[in-house]
């Protein structure tokens, strides 16, 4: 755990104690059911955990929003957000019914109330949410599309609403068409190599 807390040096025992199990969880349920490359489970603290926690670092989520991780796959970003933000709800989708029953069971086990999840494509889903997350699902464009429908109306000045998206690589021609994204580097925040080329975009 000293990875995350040269990073979140304020996190409480409760959440130390989560982390730590998850990693201990997914070793479990990876050799059951491969959500996560046996190469990544090697780096799972790094590629995971931390990869996910990279949108706390640029965009802090406030008590009692509603957030959307789509495409989660074995739950990522949702499981450790959802750890790092215990009063923010979060609802977790993936089209694959065994992921979900990974994230389904770990969350149960890791004692995440605020955590639900469920199997569906993202088209047929239903509700409005203060946020979408995800990790490298699809271009930004078709991402877009298929989530707008999704985030709650701006009514405010001060609402903050929208897309946060882990992605690597050269991101210029997939947002050319979104001239009011922010790229953050990773590598700006995190200083271990995996991150040189990994990004966050805020849409």
């Amino acid at each position: 755990m000293e990875l995350l807390l040269k990073y979140f040096p304020t996190l409480t025992p409760t959440q130390i104690a989560q982390y730590t199990q998850a990693v201990s969880l997914y070793e479990e349920w990876n050799a059951r059911i491969n959500v996560i490359s046996r190469k990544d489970m090697e780096h799972f603290v790094l590629h995971h955990l931390l990869h996910s926690l990279g949108i706390a670092k640029i965009h802090p989520f406030l008590v009692g929003l509603k957030v959307l991780d789509v495409g989660t796959g074995g739950g990522f970003p949702g499981i450790p957000l959802a750890i790092l933000y215990p009063e923010v709800s979060f609802h977790l989708v993936d089209s694959i019914g065994k992921k979900i029953k990974v994230v389904q069971e770990v969350a149960t086990a890791l004692g995440l109330t605020n955590v639900t999840s469920q199997q569906a494509r993202v088209e047929t889903l239903e509700g409005q949410y203060d946020y979408i997350v995800s990790r490298a699902v699809t271009q930004m464009a078709d991402f877009y599309k298929l989530t707008k429908h999704l985030l709650k109306p701006v009514t405010n000045k001060g609402d903050k609403r929208g897309i946060l998206y882990l992605k690597g690589g050269d991101l210029t021609e997939e947002l050319a068409a979104f001239p009011s994204a922010t790229v953050y580097n990773l590598s700006e925040v995190f200083e271990e190599d995996f991150f040189e080329t990994k990004k966050v975009v805020v849409l």
